[in-house]
């Protein structure tokens, strides 16, 4: 029983490491996308209209908040797999 819980976390925690490496991309591009927005000047920039402007704006909002959902999920995910390992593992009195 100890050698599939101890399978159970390994194959647990290669999955959260692959969603971190996918979080890690998704953290670049909003970065990036944000560090294009910073560049926009402050005063009078020349867009074609304010619309389009408005477009790209709310596109980098929305990518930035998939992201944040994105850590949002990934931690639920953990979390739950650690309720279900802590039910399967079980602690020795003084040792926590």
């Amino acid at each position: 029983m100890h050698q599939k819980v101890t399978n159970i976390i390994e194959y647990m925690a290669s999955s959260h490491w692959e969603m971190t490496k996918i979080l890690e991309s998704k953290r670049h591009v909003a970065v990036r996308m944000a560090h294009l927005v910073h560049e926009i000047p402050h005063e009078n920039p020349t867009f074609r209209d304010i619309e389009d402007l408005m477009e790209k704006s709310l596109s980098v909002t929305k990518n930035i908040a998939t992201y944040l959902n994105s850590l949002a999920d990934l931690s639920d995910a953990i979390a739950d797999n650690l309720i279900l390992i802590m039910k399967e593992v079980e602690i020795p009195e003084g040792e926590e």
